[in-house]
């Protein structure tokens, strides 16, 4: 039977790493499906580390693993990191946030497959798909990113650039994530674009994205003008 590894990096997550992880294993064991949860921690000062100790002691080491890092290292490296414990031969990343509802995880797998895709990602830009808890000036924010992304780097059939719902089959990632230069937001764009210079295949499927329920929010200025600056470097050197 196949196994899913889901890596769930984590910054001030405490109030949502249980919820989440409940969700996550609710689903999977509906579905009749091997799983772990890879929580990878920047040592967040809201205790988040404590909490997913205590999921861990609850429900075993092989179902809950840690990795626990010393500061804010970034997305990317927190993915990297996360992937070295990874037991699974396939690979979910997705937010701790509950932005990311892992309802739409059994329709990716079926979607993987029923097509042998290298990737299935979760898109809010097809029929189908979409956010919700999000006001005007934020949807015209990921709308306008997600386009200019597409306008410039090219992506083939990838709708939705900046998501980072993804299933991966596990040697699809473990090629990929080694090329990855790219920090922040602009992280999720680079693997697609080194997939698609990669030939792998790629699927998706519709999915609502929707708005944290507790704590704050990550993007912000810095966040933003980040993600502006990795584009651009995208754009010259892929």
């Amino acid at each position: 039977m196949t196994k899913y590894s889901v890596i769930l990096p984590t910054y001030n997550e405490r109030e949502n790493l249980p919820l989440i992880f409940y969700m996550l294993h609710r689903t999977f064991t509906k579905n009749v499906i091997t799983f772990e949860v890879v929580v990878v921690d920047d040592n967040s000062p809201d205790n988040t580390l404590e909490v997913a100790q205590q999921l861990q002691e609850i429900y075993g080491k092989e179902l809950v693993k840690i990795v626990s890092r010393k500061g804010k290292l970034g997305l990317g490296t927190a993915y990297v990191a996360g992937l070295k414990e990874c037991t699974g031969e396939r690979v979910i990343l997705m937010d701790a946030d509950l932005s990311h509802h892992p309802k739409f995880i059994p329709q990716m797998i079926l979607k993987m497959n029923a097509h042998d895709y290298d990737i299935v990602s979760g898109t809010r830009y097809r029929k189908g798909g979409g956010v919700a808890g999000w006001d005007l000036k934020r949807k015209i924010t990921s709308k306008g990113a997600n386009f200019l992304a597409q306008f410039l780097l090219n992506p083939g059939n990838a709708s939705d650039l900046t998501g980072s719902f993804r299933l991966y089959k596990k040697e699809a990632l473990e090629k990929i994530l080694p090329q990855v230069k790219s920090k922040g937001y602009a992280f999720q764009m680079e693997i697609l674009i080194l997939a698609r210079k990669a030939n792998m295949t790629l699927g998706e499927v519709p999915i609502t994205f929707v708005d944290r329920l507790y704590g704050e929010s990550k993007l912000g200025a810095n966040e933003i003008l980040l993600y502006i600056k990795g584009l651009v470097k995208l754009f010259f050197t892929t």
